[in-house]
């Protein structure tokens, strides 16, 4: 009978690991988190579509060489009077063509009027080339910041992935504590109730047992609170998002032989979007220059006109001057330059040398900063994995110092306090240890993402 209640515990208990396995989520990759992050982060839509709008206005600009073709027509009622002078167009005065007369004639006439107009700027010495130019740059500009948004949202959500990682061997970690404190009130209760040791050191455990559990809640609330975190950029559910602590693992083995990673400057987000700014502001350089140029325009119109008053200035019937009786046309050349302008681009040209200078300091600002990150990065990764290398003997030493404390507590030959502080000795050691693999990782992802390098390191992981 015995042996069938073992058997039938054995099956109990195997059902129950399974359905725990069951239960359990598929660890995501890293590189799987960045691909989804890449494709759904709400800030990494919006930029994209700011590229857009720059594309459509550099299309806008790249058609402002389209000449003005208009056509105009109108039908007129009114008087027939002119006086000899010049005077400025207000832009208000109508016109009033015919010579002179000796009197004023109040008798109204008719007339109409339709114009083809088409005047055309069919050279501006690179003014439209240096328009193009700047509006490409402005698209790069977009494309750069796009990149580098995406390039700081990378980083922030390997922080997050590898803090996650951490707090699942946290929760590791004290889940054991739990069983151990567990463990440790059981063995008081069975020697209390004997009267081996005093019922105080039941209520002890009782204190140490429910401190562990709290820890376990505070910690777990965390760890859901970072999971909601990396849902809201890459929509997944948050509770599908948990950390491959086996790819921690494999970074952990391979800590000597990792080599160090080659920075790269050429395509960095964040070198190419000062880049880009400087290089926009040089193109603006050169648009300054170009648009203030001489400008050549063709010119052309044809008209036609009608009115009720002949060539003998004879009135005729208001609607005879609805009618075309005259056409017309002009083509002509022109040249437009203003002498004033070579002020004025001399002016806009100082302004736009010291935009583009500010530009050139920011970029070299940006490059050493890089330069010290990445010099404190392969500081900090040459110190973890020191630290990483020394911790397993603290860790082995307050492990055996533990179960030393729990077999002298049975016997009686020690007391709670020492056992508790044996305890609190491993519990410490275990998170010591859980920080030095996550500081471990956490620098060697932070050279990768400083040296541009994300991937590189990504593709050690299988």
């Amino acid at each position: 009978m015995s042996d069938f209640k073992k058997v039938a515990g054995l099956i109990v208990c195997l059902l129950f690991c399974l359905h725990t396995v069951a239960q359990q989520t598929t660890p995501i990759s890293l590189k799987q988190l960045l691909s989804e992050v890449d494709q759904k982060a709400p800030s990494l839509l919006t930029d994209s579509a700011a590229i857009s709008i720059r594309q459509a206005q550099a299309a806008e600009t790249r058609n402002n060489w389209l000449p003005n073709l208009k056509l105009n027509y109108q039908a007129d009622i009114g008087t027939n009077n002119n006086v000899a002078g010049p005077y400025f167009g207000f832009g208000i005065i109508p016109s009033n063509s015919r010579g002179v007369r000796l009197g004023s004639n109040s008798t109204a006439t008719g007339d109409n009027l339709g114009i083809a107009a088409l005047d055309w700027e069919i050279y501006n010495f690179g003014a439209y080339g240096a328009q193009n130019r700047v509006a490409n740059s402005e698209i790069k500009i977009e494309q750069s910041r796009y990149a580098q948004s995406k390039y700081q949202l990378q980083s922030s959500v390997i922080s997050a992935y590898l803090q996650l990682a951490r707090l699942q061997n946290y929760l590791s970690i004290q889940q054991r504590n739990i069983q151990r404190n567990d463990q440790i009130k059981r063995s008081i209760y069975a020697l209390a109730k004997s009267g081996v040791r005093p019922g105080v050191d039941t209520s002890i455990a009782e204190a140490e047992l429910s401190k562990a559990r709290l820890n376990y809640i505070e910690l777990r609330n965390q760890y859901r609170q970072l999971q909601q975190q990396i849902s809201a950029v890459s929509g997944l559910p948050a509770q599908a998002i948990v950390a491959d602590t086996l790819a921690q693992n494999q970074l952990l083995t391979q800590a000597t032989s990792i080599q160090p990673l080659l920075p790269d400057t050429a395509t960095h987000p964040l070198i190419n979007y000062y880049k880009s700014l400087y290089q926009n502001s040089v193109q603006r350089e050169e648009l300054v220059k170009k648009q203030y140029n001489p400008k050549i325009l063709l010119e052309a119109a044809a008209w036609g006109r009608g009115s009720s008053v002949d060539a003998n200035d004879n009135f005729g019937p208001v609607n005879s001057g609805f009618n075309f009786d005259r056409g017309n046309y002009l083509v002509g050349l022109s040249v437009s330059y203003n002498l004033f302008d070579l002020r004025r681009k001399q002016l806009k040209l100082r302004t736009q040398k010291a935009a583009s200078n500010f530009a050139q300091r920011q970029l070299n600002e940006q490059k050493i900063a890089l330069a010290s990150s990445a010099t404190q990065a392969q500081t900090e990764l040459q110190t973890a994995r020191e630290r990483l290398h020394e911790i397993p003997n603290q860790l082995r030493a307050a492990n055996a110092g533990y179960r030393q404390k729990l077999s002298l507590y049975k016997n009686g030959l020690t007391d709670i306090i020492e056992l508790n502080a044996a305890l609190n000795i491993l519990y410490r050691a275990e998170t010591d240890y859980a920080q030095a693999k996550y500081a471990y990782t956490n620098a060697l992802f932070r050279e990768a993402i400083t040296d541009n390098q994300v991937n590189t390191l990504l593709n050690t992981l299988k």
